[in-house]
């Protein structure tokens, strides 16, 4: 804000133009409009041409509002007002800076030569910003240093916030973060003090923007939700806000929710009126969010949109970003071309001097143009420029090292690719331990999936199964791995989470009818509110992710064996280890037919599983065609009973009973190797609480519940009317074992929403992270309880994924919607089976038990062992 309100000299009766110019500039402008109608004196047509000016500059009309300033400076000089011609002088530099004019810093030192004390203070934070747009951060912590030595104690409390918030913003630039969190809370309770609301919220802002910088998003996202709210209060529009919150979600690679703030800030700028300026910064967020969620022809058409604005704008640094992303997505859709490494090649060149900080990702792009080109030479050159870098920010780094790793790759060095590989994913897991939400350490993983890629692909041309199976564990998984957060119980969470299930039964019991929009509306509003409060929880700290160590693992499997399933460039790759003979690879096919199989699995199970009395289908070829599409020649070199598969994340949710090959094994699913192994090490609980539970609307009733209270004479049962959320909660806290049978929802657009069914509502998994202690063993007699949503590299966010990352064991979960009655006996032999056999036999067991009842056994294949 270089221009927030003017100086002591006003006139009374315009006294508050230049404040309302930033923060209702639409009014702004009529009212200095009006002023200058009605003739009035010099001093006050000064600050109406100002005002205008300022506006202008902000909507983008930079010619108009050059011309605003130069009648603002030529009334101030008929006013002989020699400290408002050099504030306005001073406002004038900026635009010009702004519009590339090199004559505006010069025009800034102008009228700072003839002002002394407070008013120079506050024409030194005009050349401290100026400063800033043309990237010359220490002769911009200079400017704000002497604006602080001005302006601190002078007694005016709004422009001293200003001259701490620029310091601020310079140490920031030089990479001084803590300095940088000082002044801005300096600057936070300075704007509190002087009642400057909408500078407060940008003080805010700011002290998002350095806990963004330091690596601690939730942190971020709590300042911006908070800036945010003072500015909603207000009833202004701030995109400044809306563009450091895509940002963020950017950095946690929530991408398709950053398009979505984005799209809708831009919407709402276009409804307003806005300013220019802002909206071309909204659109250039929008193409980075587009292009991170893999949406590159939206990604095109924003940044060119973005290129076009900042460019008539005259806004070099940020024209430079947006062609970025530009040629990076258009590179996405149509491929290398000449034109187009021309195009990149220029661009680096111009970036060296407007934002070096981006020219290692210029440079990397330019030697995969090359190298797809075929330009071996071109694109090795380009690869060492970017490799030399060594930026400070770790997604920058990440960029350097992936450059090394692509360059060590043509040139055919293993070891150095491998190696910048392995400490690219350092980084990230370094990045994973300050995120506290799941959802943000799921999205993060997501960062290293080139580096992955290169070292996956190198071990598939080499043919090498070990080292096959290391790298995919490397990489899968990874938030999985790092320690998960715990945290205290938080009392707004809570109550949110209670709401939204008060309105979800509500919903039940009416789901249609004069009240039903209105609840619907509350409904989305509370899933934000949740999913809001979710983000900020801080991370536990920096955390690494737990190392494979396959000798360990060859032991552990005793007599089983592994078949770890792993997704390079499209085509899918089993790896199969026992525990006395070599790891050997297998080339499946290609994803995309491997998903399709699935798909048409489930299809006909859950039609099989919900029509019951229907006409039976013949899912043995069904089986067999997903056989062969999910393990093709890695089925013949499985010989133990006992199978544990390490799926993809997209490839979880597999019936795997329906497998000919497997129907008879005991098969059980796991995350990654590193996850069952940790299982399979935890200590076995013997005598713990069992905690039975019996949700509402299920058609047999509490029948399910009732047997099993006979088998567990002591457990906790909670049915009838009192499987309440609290209760359950309470319950399973650290049980040996639960049993919760009850309806289950998936939500694929918000997959930790994904829900139990209780009597007062959902319990949905960001009700399961509340637990101090998992329950050691889970049985899901419900719906859908085993499906996840694939998220990040290779994560699954669901129920299940939340259990076994708080440290359930082992969790029996369904694939497709089951029958309750069908289901009931299958349940009691599991239980049966369960006292003294592994999770994954008693499944496999109980299955051949109800093999003769056509509809049990549909219910039985459609449960899985996940764990052990």
């Amino acid at each position: 804000m270089a221009d927030p309100a003017p100086s002591p000299s006003a006139p009374p009766e315009v006294g508050g133009l230049l404040a309302l110019a930033l923060s209702r500039p639409h009014e702004a402008l009529a009212a200095a409009r009006s002023l200058l109608a009605d003739g009035g004196d010099p001093a006050a047509a000064a600050i109406a041409h100002q005002a205008a000016g300022v506006v202008l500059r902000d909507f983008g009309d930079m010619d108009e509002a050059l011309l605003e300033f130069r009648a603002a400076i030529r009334c101030a000089r008929r006013a002989r007002d020699d400290e408002r011609e050099a504030d306005v002088r001073a406002a004038y530099g900026v635009a010009l800076v702004m519009a590339g004019h090199p004559r505006g810093l010069a025009e800034i030192r102008r009228a700072a030569d003839v002002a002394t004390g407070a008013a120079n203070g506050r024409i030194q934070i005009r050349l401290a910003h100026a400063l800033w747009l043309v990237g010359r951060n220490a002769d911009m912590l200079r400017a704000a240093q002497r604006a602080v030595d001005l302006l601190e104690g002078s007694g005016d409390l709004p422009w001293e916030g200003r001259a701490f918030g620029h310091r601020a913003k310079a140490h920031l630039a030089l990479g001084a973060v803590a300095r940088a969190d000082a002044d801005y809370a300096r600057s936070e309770q300075l704007f509190a003090a002087a009642g400057q609301r909408l500078e407060y919220a940008s003080a805010l802002q700011d002290r998002g923007t350095t806990a963004f910088a330091r690596g601690d998003l939730p942190a971020a996202l709590t300042f911006l939700d908070d800036a945010q709210q003072v500015v909603d209060e207000l009833g202004v529009f701030e995109p400044e806000i809306d563009v450091a919150r895509v940002q963020v979600l950017l950095a946690a690679e929530l991408a398709r929710d950053a398009l979505r703030v984005a799209d809708a800030a831009v919407a709402r700028s276009l409804y307003l009126h806005g300013s220019a300026v802002r909206r071309a910064e909204l659109l250039f967020a929008a193409a980075l969010a587009a292009s991170a969620s893999g949406d590159q022809e939206t990604a095109v058409a924003r940044s060119a949109e973005a290129v076009r604005m900042f460019r008539h704008q005259q806004r070099g640094w940020w024209a430079g970003r947006a062609e970025l992303v530009l040629l990076g997505s258009r590179f996405a859709t149509d491929g290398a071309s000449p034109a187009l490494l021309r195009a990149a090649t220029r661009l680096a060149t111009t970036l060296e001097s407007v934002d070096p900080s981006r020219v290692p990702e210029a440079r990397l792009l330019c030697g995969r143009l090359a190298l797809a080109g075929g330009q071996r030479v071109t694109g090795v050159r380009h690869l060492r420029a970017a490799a030399a870098r060594r930026p400070r920010d770790v997604r920058a780094r990440s960029t350097g090292w992936l450059a090394r790793a692509v360059l060590a790759d043509v040139e055919a060095r293993p070891g150095d690719m491998l190696a910048a590989c392995r400490r690219g994913l350092d980084l990230i897991d370094v990045h994973l331990g300050t995120l506290g939400a799941t959802e943000l350490r799921a999205q993060a993983t997501a960062q290293g999936d080139d580096l992955a890629r290169l070292a996956l692909a190198h071990a598939v041309r080499t043919g090498d199964a070990h080292r096959l199976l290391v790298w995919s564990e490397r990489w899968r998984a990874t938030a999985l791995t790092v320690p998960p957060v715990r945290s205290e119980v938080e009392p707004e969470l809570t109550r949110d989470l209670a709401a939204l299930r008060t309105v979800a039964r509500r919903l039940e019991d009416e789901p249609t009818g004069a009240g039903a929009a209105t609840l619907r509306r509350e409904q989305r509003r509370l899933e934000d509110a949740v999913r809001r409060r979710a983000l900020h929880r801080p991370g536990a700290g920096a955390g690494t992710s737990e190392r494979l160590q396959v000798t360990q693992l060859r032991t552990l499997l005793g007599e089983s064996e592994l078949v770890v399933l792993t997704d390079v460039d499209g085509q899918l790759y089993a790896v199969v280890l026992s525990g006395d003979r070599p790891a050997t690879m297998h080339h499946v096919g290609g994803v995309e037919a491997v998903e399709r199989a699935l798909a048409q699995t489930l299809f006909a199970l859950r039609r099989q599983g919900t029509r019951p009395g229907g006409s039976p289908l013949d899912l043995a070829p069904i089986g067999e065609r997903l056989q062969e599409a999910l393990l093709g020649t890695a089925v013949d070199a499985l010989t133990a009973q006992s199978v544990v598969v390490v799926p993809t994340g997209r490839l979880h949710a597999v019936p795997w009973a329906l497998l000919p090959r497997l129907a008879d094994r005991a098969v059980t699913v796991a995350p990654s190797a590193a996850t069952w192994m940790r299982g399979q090490r935890a200590a076995t609980v013997h005598d713990g609480r069992v905690v039975l539970v019996g949700g509402p609307r299920l058609s047999t009733g509490a029948a399910e519940v009732r047997h099993l209270a006979e088998r567990y004479p002591d457990a906790v049962v909670l049915a009838d009317g009192e499987a309440t959320s609290e209760r359950v909660l309470a319950a399973m806290d650290g049980a040996s074992l639960v049993h919760v049978a009850a309806h289950g929802t998936f939500r694929s657009d918000s997959p930790l929403l994904s829900a139990l069914e209780l009597d007062d509502g959902p319990l949905t998994v960001y009700d399961l992270e509340r637990l101090g202690r998992a329950p050691h063993r889970v049985v899901l007699s419900s719906c859908n309880s085993a499906v996840g949503a694939p998220s990040g590299a290779d994560e699954l966010l669901g129920v299940v994924r939340a259990l076994m990352t708080y440290g359930s064991v082992g969790v029996v979960a369904s694939v497709v919607p089951v029958d309750d009655p069908a289901t009931v006996p299958f349940m009691l032999e599991l239980h049966r089976l369960l006292e003294d056999r592994p999770l994954g036999q008693a499944l496999s067991e109980a299955r051949a038990a109800v093999r003769d009842d056509p509809a049990a056994r549909t219910a039985a294949d459609s449960f899985i062992a996940l764990g052990g």
